[in-house]
């Protein structure tokens, strides 16, 4: 199992249970809230001067390849014309000695041992040629290969009129490739140089010298490519192209000689290149980054916990109130609010949160007394309720009860009227008056009953 895999093992329980924290935790999400804006504004101040800053790394980086690529094509073209004078020097004092061969050898080789910049002066003598060969004056490619020369200046002999030979003077490619290299904006870049036919003449690499610049090119990105055939078409500029994996800007111009009187002016068709490695014009820029993004992660992250703590410590009155305002929703108003010496809204918060306490206290106070009261009188009340339900019960018996008294009687003197209304003819006046003195006796009784029934009510009310 990987590191991170135990780490992401370890830590997965508390990463579930942290969007619950955070919404649970008002402290925290202030907190966050403040690191959010600062955290943005932070970014957004970064991102503009880094983008300012690489712009002008980059600028410099261009500034100096180009400032180091034309001294560098200064002191070749010093060394050319040195070795011009010199030459011309020596050519004037030879060239009364043309059928003097070895005082014409002394001059070559004086030459070449005052001239740090001559590898060797050669005569090559054309008995053949006539005025209208050529007389060309000049700087010349050296024809053979995986020699010690870079260049040769050729000067032509005449005898009168003719033309009798020529004097070759060879420029040293070694002191040359030694001032090229040396010639480093950078600790990891190098310069190049190539012929007209893409011939790379100088490379810090040997095993690719005299090769042809544009077959190699084939083997990188495609921007190589394009970078050597801009070099090989004389332009000016630079390129970004990947080199052996890696990323490069290439700084190119073609190498022009500077106009002197008297200068024979010609054309090597050479162009000089720097290879500037990226991370030599960006890396301290890029690690100054990684620095400037740690410290700032750094900080943001102890900015968060002072933030976290100081939030912390103001809200401890808050979790109070919380703390109270649950106990007083399960009914406890015993837990008092302590005043405030805070002037700020929390203060006056849980100032106002007390004299609420205070006062609840008292309403709740009243309240109890009013609902004992009350339960006071329901007791009374219930009581009277179950009286008048016993009084209501009793009633109702009595009346039952005289209702069933009466109730004889009453059917005894209809019974008795019927009998008279009847049989009035066929009565006697003995069973008459017995009738009568019956019905009599009767409504005495019922009168009674009905007396005594007005008497229980009276009571009863």
């Amino acid at each position: 199992m990987s590191l991170f895999s135990q780490i992401f093992r370890i830590f997965a329980p508390d990463m579930a249970r942290l969007p619950k924290f955070i919404t649970r935790t008002l402290s925290f999400r202030l907190s966050l809230t403040v690191i959010a804006a600062l955290a943005t504004l932070l970014v957004a101040s970064l991102l503009v001067i880094f983008f300012f800053s690489r712009k002008a790394v980059k600028e410099e980086a261009l500034q100096n390849a180009s400032q180091t690529l034309e001294a560098t094509m200064q002191r070749i073209d010093n060394i050319l014309l040195d070795v011009e004078q010199s030459s011309g020097n020596i050519y004037w004092k030879m060239i009364s000695y043309l059928h003097q061969p070895e005082k014409m050898e002394r001059y070559t080789r004086k030459l070449v041992e005052t001239n740090p910049y001559i590898t060797g002066c050669t005569i090559s003598w054309d008995t053949d040629t006539t005025a209208t060969d050529s007389v060309f004056t000049g700087w010349i490619n050296p024809e053979k290969k995986n020699t010690n020369s870079i260049t040769t200046f050729r000067l032509p002999l005449f005898d009168g009129q003719r033309k009798v030979g020529v004097m070759d003077v060879n420029v040293s490619l070694t002191l040359v490739t030694k001032i090229l290299l040396e010639a480093k904006p950078s600790p990891n870049s190098f310069c190049t140089l190539l012929k007209p036919d893409g011939t790379i003449v100088i490379f810090p690499d040997s095993t690719v010298l005299n090769q042809n610049s544009l077959e190699l090119a084939k083997y990188e990105d495609s921007s190589m490519g394009e970078a050597v055939k801009a070099m090989l078409s004389g332009e000016t500029g630079y390129q970004h192209v990947k080199m052996d994996g890696e990323d490069y800007y290439i700084f190119f111009k073609p190498f022009v000689p500077n106009e002197v009187m008297g200068r024979a002016m010609s054309k090597l068709g050479w162009s000089a290149g720097i290879a500037y490695p990226e991370d030599d014009i960006f890396g301290d820029y890029n690690r100054l980054l990684n620095h400037v993004l740690i410290i700032a992660s750094v900080g943001l992250l102890l900015l968060l916990a002072s933030c976290r703590l100081y939030i912390h410590q103001m809200l401890i009155p808050l979790r109070n109130l919380e703390q109270s305002a649950q106990c007083m929703a399960d009914g406890d108003y015993g837990k008092s609010i302590r005043l405030s010496r805070r002037q700020d809204e929390v203060g006056r918060l849980q100032n106002h949160f007390h004299e609420m306490q205070k006062s609840l206290a008292v309403r709740m106070g009243e309240m109890e007394q009013l609902t004992q009261t009350l339960n006071e009188r329901g007791e009374e009340l219930q009581n009277t309720y179950k009286q008048a339900q016993a009084a209501e019960r009793m009633k109702t018996n009595f009346l039952y009860n005289m209702s069933d008294q009466m109730k004889s009687p009453v059917e005894a003197i209809r019974q008795s009227v019927l009998a008279i209304s009847n049989h009035d003819k066929n009565l006697t006046e003995e069973e008459t008056s017995l009738l009568v003195e019956g019905i009599r006796q009767r409504g005495e009784k019922v009168t009674a009953l009905l007396n005594q029934l007005i008497a229980d009510s009276e009571k009863i009310m």
